[in-house]
């Protein structure tokens, strides 16, 4: 389960961008997770109280958007959902496909004091 490791990394990334700016508490964090990112959010939730457990962000609140993965047929041109048409363009069945979007997972938000 690699979510621990990404969630440990945001932590300390999160960390310093608090202390760089002043602030004591966050106390809202906001994740954007990409279908196509490998990261399974459930996976991320139930990690999170230990990744987070004797920090500074241990009474954060998790809150996570998924993003749809959007892929482009390098064969026909279509862009749509790989998640929804199982990895196969539903014009003309390649699975010779572009990445759009969907593959990363970003802070989108940190509410601090």
């Amino acid at each position: 389960m690699h979510e621990l490791g990404v969630i440990s990394s945001m932590v300390n990334t999160i960390e310093k961008i608090v202390m760089e700016q002043g602030l004591t508490q966050v106390h809202k964090l906001v994740l954007e997770v990409g279908e196509l990112s490998g990261v399974v959010p459930r996976y991320m939730e139930a990690c999170y109280p230990a990744a987070v457990y004797k920090t500074f962000m241990e009474n954060t609140v998790l809150e996570m958007e998924t993003i749809p993965g959007i892929v482009r047929c390098k064969d026909c041109g279509r862009e749509f959902n790989a998640m929804a048409h199982d990895f196969t363009c539903p014009d003309c069945g390649s699975q010779n496909m572009e990445i759009l979007s969907g593959n990363d997972v970003i802070i989108k938000e940190i509410q601090c004091s």
